[in-house]
């Protein structure tokens, strides 16, 4: 059984699994199924907006796929979310994402 598979069936388990369905998501990324990809997380950041991690893997797709101004408007809201639930490693790295992207990071 693939990595795919097991987390497909995890998912069918527990569709509302918001660590499964991150999962899930990174290994559409990973095989190159950005729509897949895009699609869960696009979903998860809805379902669950808490879950912080999404946003940097959202913003850092949407900038594979050229969407800058979404990227950009991903960090942001994940920078606020972040500090919301007091994760202050996640809004660190949302941060140097997005100054990375608008060219403002170091070099």
């Amino acid at each position: 059984m693939s990595r795919l598979d097991q987390l497909l069936a995890f998912h069918a388990d527990d569709p509302d699994d918001s660590f499964v369905r991150f999962a899930l998501a990174a290994e559409y990324v990973k095989l190159g199924r950005l729509d897949a990809a895009l699609e869960m997380f696009e979903a998860l950041m809805r379902d669950d907006p808490r879950y912080v991690g999404t946003y940097y893997h959202l913003g850092k797709l949407y900038e594979r796929l050229g969407r800058t101004q979404d990227a950009i408007s991903t960090y942001r809201a994940g920078m606020d979310r972040a500090m919301e639930v007091t994760d202050f490693h996640a809004r660190s790295e949302l941060q140097s994402a997005l100054l990375e992207l608008q060219g403002l990071g170091a070099d």
